[in-house]
């Protein structure tokens, strides 16, 4: 095993969650071009810069960019985490947050074809203006033992409270056996980009318990309407000091240099990026 390639341990955990290889002549060794992905994500090199051990470059791309669209990592992220879920493994306690990436000339050149990027479009690639130039956000749902539950891409000007509902939706653990998914978390702690009495209304439509501060301007707006403001939020101090791991999650993530900047020119295979860097988190921590 060379550095920045799977261990033995952690490949016999995703060998059975790896398509196998249909009719028709053989394709290359799936943990080579497997081990291709993992080191262009952890170095963030061009895909023709890969080294020649893991094989032709385009024989990884395309197998990466077929997994990106069939969405083999997604399936494989959710298979993990059903494991660990029905090991009694995954800390419900949620924390949600979001991170700027910066988008590399080479993925930004996408917004040419794409129209006027920053506005809402289907064909964004998740690429908008804001103050560091041409971004992407990452918004992030982990758990309390900071591991992915799941990832969503939008331009860098999108608000976080915007996408806090539709993040939280995306959470989907499958059961071993019979039964529906879990997709409702037993706590959720945010920060105060995400205080609003919308999302705090829908959490406690959906029964999950919350800790998010209240901003400034909320409090003297509902001190200012007396008994209509209504009463206080509730606030646990002790349980917000744990939102740090969702903080450390990030930096995980960020410790793959294809991660922390963004060379991939689509948001499908970006999304696909973090979805196998997010995989690998759980195989170290199994």
């Amino acid at each position: 095993m060379r550095r920045h390639e799977l261990t033995d341990a952690e490949w016999e955990l995703l060998a059975p969650l790896i398509p196998r290889a249909g009719r028709g002549r053989p394709r290359a060794e799936d943990r080579r071009v497997i081990n291709g992905m993992v080191y262009k994500i952890r170095t963030g090199v061009s895909w023709r810069d890969l080294p020649e051990r893991y094989g032709p470059w385009k024989s990884v791309y395309t197998r990466f960019r077929r997994y990106a669209i069939d969405g083999v990592f997604t399936r494989a992220l959710q298979q993990i985490q059903a494991q660990a879920d029905a090991a009694g493994d995954i800390d419900w306690l949620v924390q949600i947050d979001s991170t700027i990436v910066r988008a590399h000339q080479h993925a930004a050149a996408t917004g040419r074809k794409g129209g006027n990027i920053g506005r809402t479009k289907r064909n964004d690639h998740a690429l908008g203006r804001s103050r560091g130039g041409l971004t992407t956000k990452i918004h992030l749902a982990c758990d309390g033992r900071g591991r992915p539950l799941a990832v969503l891409l939008t331009p860098g000007q999108r608000h976080d409270g915007i996408c806090a509902r539709p993040l939280l939706e995306r959470i989907r653990v499958p059961r071993t056996g019979l039964g529906r998914p879990r997709c409702r978390p037993d706590h959720v702690i945010a920060d105060k980009a995400y205080s609003s009495r919308g999302f705090r209304a829908y959490l406690r439509r959906r029964g999950i318990g919350h800790t998010i501060p209240e901003k400034r301007d909320q409090k003297r707006h509902r001190h200012n309407r007396g008994r209509r403001g209504g009463r206080p939020t509730g606030f646990d101090s002790k349980i917000y000091c744990r939102r740090n791991t969702v903080e450390r999650c990030f930096n995980r993530l960020k410790g793959f240099r294809g991660i922390a900047t963004r060379y991939e020119k689509t948001a499908t295979s970006y999304e696909a990026a973090v979805t196998l860097a997010s995989l690998l988190l759980w195989a170290r921590s199994v």
